[in-house]
């Protein structure tokens, strides 16, 4: 087999179409530097201040995410939530889902929740898989470990009006401050 090298600008994509047998064959390679897929890491974020985290400028070709808690608390008992957000601005209703812990069942609405309990001395330890299900619609799953010696996670849906390319880590109040912990996102196309 031989083996193909292509050497491009440092923007742009590069497209390799197959001749036409039954039909239109074309795969779009996105401007990357990882060797056989799409993978980005952000930076992580020290979760040590403010209400909210954000991830922003996320690019439009995204079709999964990956946001992780490591020690992650807050200064109040409002649940944590993931929102996802279009054109810089998160959105903040409209979200279908729930939260467990144990066998306590709590509705979200706010956001994609991470767990269903939250302490001022709870940190999470956890991660939350979001993906593009179609068009601008995400679904959400998570599990999480608090330091409680507790456990939960969530599931939740969100529509959104555009092209995602924001993601906030908030409260399900959004006044709560965050005290200790380190969040961070993967994702892919």
């Amino acid at each position: 087999m031989a083996s193909l090298v292509l050497t491009g600008d440092t923007s742009g994509q590069v497209t390799i179409a197959a001749p036409a047998v039954a039909g239109t064959n074309t795969l779009t390679l996105q401007a990357a530097t990882a060797t056989n897929s799409v993978n980005t890491l952000a930076t992580a974020v020290a979760s040590t201040s403010g209400t909210s985290i954000d991830f922003t400028s996320l690019p439009s070709w995204i079709k999964k995410i990956t946001v992780m808690f490591n020690g992650v608390s807050t200064n109040g008992a409002s649940m944590v939530v993931v929102q996802l957000g279009t054109g810089g601005v998160p959105t903040t209703s409209g979200y279908q889902g729930a939260v467990w812990q144990t066998s306590t069942y709590t509705q979200i609405t706010a956001g994609l929740g991470v767990n269903g309990n939250n302490g001022a001395a709870d940190a999470r330890i956890g991660s939350m898989t979001i993906t593009n299900i179609t068009g601008n619609t995400w679904i959400s799953a998570s599990l999480a470990f608090l330091n409680s010696a507790t456990g939960g996670g969530g599931a939740g849906v969100i529509a959104l009006g555009g092209t995602l390319n924001l993601v906030r880590i908030t409260t399900v109040n959004g006044t709560d401050t965050f005290d200790a912990g380190t969040v961070n996102i993967l994702y892919e196309g």
